[in-house]
């Protein structure tokens, strides 16, 4: 009776340590979220690749090579994208004494027939605070960025090192039969994939849909445009309202009223609204899954893991109704798979050989 009672105490003090060393980890691991969740998602996208290289070549070589793959030609160019944009919007030339006079009359107008002064002290207080305070998000954001693609390389190349044994070593810390763990890991994979699939194809998509409008109604430099609200089309809940709400101004600014107007109704009706039908389309499409578990997953995904909730998101909500359905038939309904659940025993002989390695192996091993 003093040993059950001693070993309880051991374990529930171990659990203790482990809660509260696995709690302070994940808060100081807050700011790193993003990069994680970005070195998970594409160890899921490689993970096939992962394991034939490393048959070929070893988990080390094939770790180095896939991790300066992803970086030379994925990670980096998505970077300098961004930049190059940048540096080409600089180069624009605006007439500017057309565009202020535009906008003064404006704000003239809207002062006689609405009797809103827009320029008041009051006015001019609210607009720069709001400026400083979207500056400052904007240069936080390109730290954040920085931070976490380091942290997305240096992440997914231990997880490409660990391979079969770190997945193997996971699925037997789970408390499911082996029929619910290959169920779960199947569900895993199919929403990872479609989620990093269908986001960039959705912003190729919106990309060509909104340049045809912007080609349609004279933007300058749509095509350099439709590529910026391709990829605005990946920021949650704005989206691709950043890219044109500025250019329907802009229109308005240059002096093309009905141009303006039929943009700005092209890219409410259409840019807007084909967001939601292409991304829930997709999602059905690639992974089967029902469009209120991606809406809500969105929703419940961006305040817990950020921008990558639009992938982890839906796999945090499907993944609750999955467990839910395999307690209720098995707990609750009495729906037990005989063949799954009887006699189920661990599978000796690969644990065997996962844990037996040859001398190459063992050197594989270290990292």
């Amino acid at each position: 009776m003093l040993h059950n009672s001693r070993e309880k105490y051991f374990e529930w003090t171990l659990l203790l340590l482990i809660f509260t060393l696995g709690y302070t980890i994940v808060v100081q691991a807050l700011d790193f979220l993003g990069g994680i969740l970005g070195a998970i998602t594409l160890y899921v996208m490689l993970r096939h690749i992962n394991f034939s290289l490393t048959d070929k070549y070893g988990k080390n070589k094939a770790a180095w090579i896939i991790t300066l793959t992803i970086t030379l030609f994925v990670l980096i160019p998505l970077t300098l994208l961004p930049l190059f944009a940048y540096d080409y919007i600089q180069k624009f030339n605006f007439d500017v004494n057309t565009i202020i006079d535009k906008f003064v009359k404006t704000l003239h107008y809207i002062k006689n027939e609405f009797n809103i002064d827009l320029m008041s002290d009051k006015s001019k207080e609210y607009i720069t605070a709001k400026m400083t305070l979207i500056f400052n998000m904007l240069l936080s954001g390109l730290n954040n960025f920085a931070v976490n693609l380091f942290t997305a390389i240096l992440v997914l190349f231990f997880l490409l090192a660990g391979g079969r044994n770190m997945e193997h070593y996971i699925s037997r810390l789970l408390p499911f039969n082996e029929k619910n763990k290959d169920i779960i890991k199947k569900q895993i994979y199919l929403t990872v994939r479609s989620n990093a699939i269908g986001i960039p194809l959705l912003a190729l998509i919106q990309g060509i849909i909104a340049g045809i409008g912007y080609y349609i109604f004279g933007v300058n430099n749509a095509i350099l445009f439709a590529i910026l609200t391709g990829f605005a089309s990946i920021i949650p809940l704005v989206g691709t309202m950043i890219i044109w709400i500025p250019l329907c101004i802009a229109q308005y600014f240059e002096g093309s009223l009905y141009q303006t107007i039929g943009l700005l109704a092209y890219c409410t009706l259409v840019v807007a609204q084909c967001d939601n039908v292409i991304r829930l389309f997709l999602q059905k499409k690639m992974a089967d899954t029902h469009p209120l578990i991606t809406i809500f997953g969105v929703i419940v995904g961006l305040p817990v893991f950020g921008f990558m909730g639009v992938i982890f998101g839906p796999l945090l909500v499907g993944m609750f109704l999955l467990i839910l359905d395999m307690f209720a038939k098995q707990y609750v309904l009495g729906e037990i798979d005989d063949n799954n659940n009887k006699n189920i025993k661990p599978n000796l002989d690969l644990e065997r050989k996962l844990l037996t390695h040859s001398d190459k192996d063992k050197k594989d091993i270290e990292i």
